[in-house]
């Protein structure tokens, strides 16, 4: 439904997009992810017709739209601000691009539009009397409307309290997945790309960095940027051994070997990344690696433990009910394999 091939766009001697190539099936949940700045929003305007690459195509349905104005593009789109007209009715905000288009039968169409976002009967309301949520939704029904193959939305619900932004984000994924629309979501938020995507593409100073499931990237993040970008990471140095059946071990610092997923030759330099949840309180044996709790914090249905280690670095655990108190000695082993990445030459 939709290709990039090496996108780029430049803003005099920035680069805001460097290279961006990926592609978006007919149906799927496509995430755009990365801190502020990384190009992500720049990516999506380029595809809706906002901004013109500086180089490289965009391809949607079959079609070289690369040149062609917004308008021509059969894509639909939802702005970070709604962009809704004050000076129209809720009706007449969601047949706008109905009557750009010249479209038929618009009214039968803004109606339809309005019970799918759970609005129905509300046409002749005006914007002002509406809630954030609510009006988030006539801007969802106005691109929803026409019925374009590709739905581009700019963070919609960043502008939404948390609890209204949880159920809100529950009801687009499911509405979409009925429509068997194809969507592009761009977010800076990594829990709201989780809920949402069936695929996120991770993004860090204008380039790709990975593009996979949610379950993938957090298990096997491509690089240290993503694996702390995507929740919480503690890296651990060390070098690269075998053991006895050839499988990937780590050699830390402090003595301990654990084993690890990665590629690096033997005897290069490692940094061992481990999800705080993957990190479990042991006794003293020699593949654990000792040190001092700093800070204990419950959290409902689990403890974090930060820890000081014996080289004065840190460590986070997340864990489940212990006796462990700031200023105990503990010890730390894996709850199951890390992620290696071999240090830069």
């Amino acid at each position: 439904m939709l290709r990039l091939d090496t996108l780029s766009r430049r803003f005099g001697d920035t680069t805001a997009v460097d290279g961006v190539s990926l592609e978006v099936a007919a149906g799927e949940f496509l995430t755009l992810l990365g801190p502020s700045g990384c190009g992500k929003t720049t990516t999506l305007r380029m595809v809706a017709g906002f901004e013109h690459p500086t180089s490289g195509q965009v391809w949607v349905n079959g079609r070289d739209v690369t040149t062609l104005p917004p308008q021509r593009r059969d894509v639909g789109m939802v702005f970070q601000n709604y962009a809704l007209f004050p000076h129209m009715d809720v009706g007449e905000n969601v047949a706008f691009g109905l009557r750009a288009r010249g479209g038929r039968d618009v009214d039968a169409r803004v109606q339809r539009a309005l019970e799918r976002v759970e609005l129905a009967g509300y046409a002749r309301r005006k914007v002002q009397e509406l809630s954030g949520g609510q009006q988030q939704r006539v801007a969802l029904a106005r691109a929803l409307a026409p019925e374009p193959p590709l739905l581009l939305l700019d963070e919609p619900l960043s502008n939404l309290d948390a609890a209204l932004r949880e159920r809100t984000r529950t009801e687009i994924r499911a509405l979409l997945k009925e429509l068997g629309m194809t969507a592009v979501f761009v977010t800076h938020d990594q829990e709201e790309a989780f809920a949402l995507s069936d695929r996120i593409a991770v993004l860090d100073r204008g380039r790709l960095q990975q593009l996979d499931t949610p379950e993938e990237l957090y298990a096997r993040p491509a690089n240290p940027f993503v694996a702390a970008f995507l929740g919480r990471a503690n890296f651990f140095p060390g070098t690269v051994e075998r053991d006895e059946g050839g499988a990937l071990v780590c050699r830390l610092a402090s003595g301990p070997r654990w084993r690890a997923l990665g590629e690096a030759p033997v005897g290069s330099a490692i940094r061992l990344m481990v999800r705080p949840e993957a990190l479990r309180l042991v006794a003293a044996d020699e593949g654990a690696v000792g040190g001092r709790v700093l800070d204990r914090r419950f959290a409902g249905a689990a403890t974090f433990f930060r820890v000081e280690l014996a080289d004065g670095s840190e460590a986070l655990l997340q864990g489940g009910p212990s006796d462990a108190s700031p200023g105990d000695t503990v010890h730390l082993a894996p709850a199951g394999p890390a992620v290696a990445y071999a240090e830069p030459a």
